[in-house]
């Protein structure tokens, strides 16, 4: 399962869901918004920083969008 929090607005998040969207990935999305997702966030992080990916199949979890779209077009690459 891929996890990926967000945030409303967020231009770096829409370009790691715009990849997921091309590579047919879908993604279970938390918006910090929330103050319990961002409390967990922090907690799972260390910083209040989106996007933040989880794959939990392979113990994966990573800031930076471009790091993000990297690990998915190599980890998932579109069939």
């Amino acid at each position: 399962m891929l996890t990926l929090y967000v945030k409303t607005g967020c231009p770096f998040c829409a370009k790691v869901l715009n990849t997921g969207k091309e590579l047919g990935i879908e993604f279970e999305e938390k918006n910090i918004a929330d103050d319990a997702v961002a409390t967990e966030l922090v907690a799972r992080g260390g910083k209040r920083q989106v996007p933040y990916l989880v794959d939990s199949e392979h113990g994966v979890e990573m800031y930076e969008s471009g790091d993000i779209i990297a690990y998915l077009r190599a980890q998932y690459p579109k069939h």
